[in-house]
């Protein structure tokens, strides 16, 4: 799952702070994570992640955010099982 969440209706414009406690959270419940510059990449059950996103979509109104927009992008396959950063080693082999 890719998880991007805004916090909207603070008092800056800068979110790191925001995403700071996000990756504390997800190393506090065990879940394996990748930051990027653009969101957070998670590993786990489709049940797992949909609970992981409520709980981090919940933490910038618990900090004063008057709106937040949280986005979710989920890959379920079941056909094998895959972990983080298997896609970019495929691709990466592709191009040698």
């Amino acid at each position: 799952m890719q998880l991007t969440v805004t916090p909207l209706g603070t008092q800056s414009t800068s979110v790191g702070e925001y995403v700071a406690e996000f990756q504390k959270v997800l190393q506090q419940l065990n879940i394996p994570h990748t930051l990027t510059d653009m969101g957070t990449i998670l590993e786990g059950s489709a049940e797992e992640l949909l609970k992981t996103a409520l709980t981090i979509h919940e933490l910038p109104f618990n900090k004063g955010a008057k709106r937040v927009v949280t986005q979710i992008v989920m890959d379920d396959r079941r056909d094998k099982k895959i972990s983080l950063g298997d896609k970019v080693a495929s691709v990466q082999a592709r191009l040698k």
